[in-house]
């Protein structure tokens, strides 16, 4: 067990950063000290503030932009870059400059996430930093906070947990952990931002939420933050006579969020100065991005607030017609985000695939359907019956009206993220959820109230590490998906016929953390000393499937492909090409991260194979 004094919670967010910690010295059980870091940072040039947030901004500034001390902080000198508010700020009006959503280019399996892409349109004689860099900045960031603000408890001492989207596959998990080893990180644990979420309202309750659930209730965690759209569910079960949470089911990755409707904004408002005899070209555009980014989180936090300015300046040193002047309404934020993004639609509604263009410019692979009542409608659609194998849930009675269901029925809804400040995106969701529910003879599901829509997550982390040690209670749960490694089968070659593939399950659906599976007597042929490809896949649906489970067919809902990783193992002394018979060893490790091992016959030797970005494996 630790014994590190403080229980230390962190959200790395897309847009913004938080700290929260629990001080495990004044904590029993589920009454806990829990309090939120006010992270020091930059507001201007040479100015130092204390705020909640570290916006999730990264600012790159010309040498001679700045005076001598005016990116100092007060545990450093000099520096050359800038992060948090004055990024941000600073970055509005000079966008080439501004390194922006760089958690989602973390995950985004396209690119390479060690390689200097960003921002992703500054010219030649602008710096470039990779996704993983500006990452590191963050997270350094917050453990230089955290030491200037506790000198008597280093951070490298304390229990750390990190929170990621649920959706994160593998190689993001594997490469946030990195990032965040490289910041100095030591004792680190990953936890899926749903899961931050409904601990920060246990924590938050005083050990009051057995009141406000009950057994065979079906929590929908309904996360949009500033990149992605987490759908989570989990059920309340009883075990031994207690309750306990299990999480049953994760959406797949959805990179839809608060970034998406920025841009939405900031088209609607260019469309009004278009009418109004103004064109914006696109640098003016990605500007007043970044101004309707400031404008909505205004809007949405302050209910007086009906119209925020907006300002964008021209570019060069000769401000042809001026700075671009204009003003986003609240009626405008709420028809645009409303009817775009909360559409009104029944539960047999899905997303809705466009035919692409057969080139595109590099960029975030974004949903094609910003429909996020579509996004859930195909959720719970999927998982109708997650609930099937789960022991402590419901009764004769309501398991059968389940299997009358065409989509799975939640019970109760957590919201997280700050777009749900306003009410109206909260009574939208739960008006459409409850008339599919009521379409199904279904009650109504009831709104969890309490929720910390901007800290949740960094407060649930912190709670979760306390939880760790043995208080308090744990949502169980392990992977969110099945893990599968495709077997090519030995056959004659056929013109214009490529072997079958058979996909062989390595870590089954709700595989704990700091837990290993030795798959069964299988053994398989492992090509060594030339290059090779390791083709992965993932199951959010196949709950039955076991270690060492060799699937022939499989449906194109039931398993999707993961990235796959490129390698050449080392032949140790065998001839390249090599086939050496090996078992498969696969672990969750205790930060939450897979490792697949391939343990020859007869030797000590482990060759490794990763789930990184960088396409290798190692031995």
């Amino acid at each position: 067990m630790s014994g590190a004094r403080y229980s230390i919670g962190i959200d790395l967010g897309t847009t913004h950063c938080a700290l929260s910690y629990v001080d495990t010295s004044m904590s029993d059980g589920e009454k806990t000290t829990l309090a939120v870091l006010p992270i020091a940072q930059l507001t201007g040039p040479g100015a130092i503030d204390d705020l909640d947030l570290l916006p999730s901004f990264l600012y790159l500034p010309h040498p001679d932009e700045l005076g001598a001390g005016d990116l100092h902080l007060p545990w450093t000198g000099e520096r050359d870059f800038a992060v948090g508010e004055f990024a941000r700020s600073r970055g509005a009006a000079t966008p080439i400059r501004l390194v922006s959503s760089a958690k989602s280019w973390l995950c985004h399996p396209g690119v390479d996430r060690r390689a200097a892409i960003l921002p992703g349109d500054a010219p030649p004689e602008v710096a470039r930093v990779s996704p993983l860099e500006s990452s590191v900045r963050y997270l350094t960031h917050l453990r230089e906070a955290w030491d200037h603000a506790h000198p008597d408890a280093p951070f490298r001492d304390q229990d750390i947990t990190v929170t990621i989207p649920a959706s994160f596959d593998p190689a993001a998990r594997e490469l946030t952990a990195e990032a965040a080893e490289a910041a100095g990180y030591g004792r680190m644990t990953l936890l899926e931002e749903p899961q931050a979420a409904l601990y920060s309202w246990i924590q938050k309750s005083g050990g009051q939420w057995r009141k406000q659930v009950k057994v065979g209730d079906i929590i929908l965690v309904v996360d949009v933050g500033g990149g992605t759209t987490d759908l989570s569910l989990i059920a309340v079960v009883e075990r031994d006579g207690n309750l306990e949470l299990h999480r049953v089911a994760v959406g797949e990755h959805i990179l839809l969020g608060g970034d998406n409707m920025d841009l939405a904004l900031a088209h609607g408002v260019a469309r009004k100065l278009a009418a109004q005899g103004t064109q914006a070209d696109a640098w003016q555009l990605r500007a007043l991005t970044y101004a309707c980014r400031s404008a909505k989180e205004t809007l949405l936090t302050d209910p007086a607030a009906d119209t925020v300015p907006l300002v964008v300046p021209s570019r060069g040193s000769k401000l042809i017609g001026g700075s671009i002047r204009t003003e986003l309404t609240r009626a405008e934020l709420t028809q645009t985000i409303l009817e775009g993004f909360f559409p009104q639609v029944d539960s047999a509604a899905r997303p809705v695939s466009r035919t692409r263009a057969g080139l595109t410019q590099l960029g975030l692979p974004y949903a094609q359907d910003a429909g996020i009542t579509r996004h859930l409608a195909a959720f719970l659609g999927r998982q109708v019956g997650a609930l099937a194998e789960l022991e402590g849930l419901r009764d004769t009675a309501t398991e059968a009206a389940a299997q009358a269901a065409s989509f799975l029925h939640p019970t109760a809804v957590l919201f997280n993220g700050g777009v749900f400040k306003s009410t109206l995106l909260v009574e939208r969701i739960m008006g459409t959820l409850n008339d599919w529910l009521a379409a199904e003879g279904a009650a109504p599901a009831r709104l969890l109230e309490g929720a910390d829509l901007d800290l949740a997550v960094a407060r649930g982390a912190a709670y979760y590490g306390y939880v760790r040690r043995g208080q308090g209670v744990r949502i169980r749960g392990g992977t969110a998906r099945a893990y599968y490694i495709a077997i090519e089968s030995a056959m004659p070659a056929v013109p214009g016929l490529e072997p079958p593939i058979q996909a062989l399950c390595v870590a089954p659906f709700g595989m704990e953390e700091g837990t290993e599976a030795e798959l069964p007597a299988q053994e398989f042929g492992l090509v060594v000393g030339e290059p090779v490809h390791f083709r992965f896949f993932g199951s959010s649906v196949r709950r039955q499937d076991q270690v060492g489970t060799l699937l022939d067919f499989w449906g194109p809902a039931e398993l999707q492909e993961l990235e796959e990783i490129q390698a050449t193992l080392p032949a140790s002394g065998r001839t390249a090409g090599e086939v050496v018979p090996v078992r498969l060893h696969a672990r969750v490790t205790e930060a939450g991260t897979l490792q697949l091992e391939a343990v020859p016959r007869g030797t000590d030797e482990r060759w490794k194979v990763e789930f990184d970005v960088r396409g290798n494996a190692h031995a």
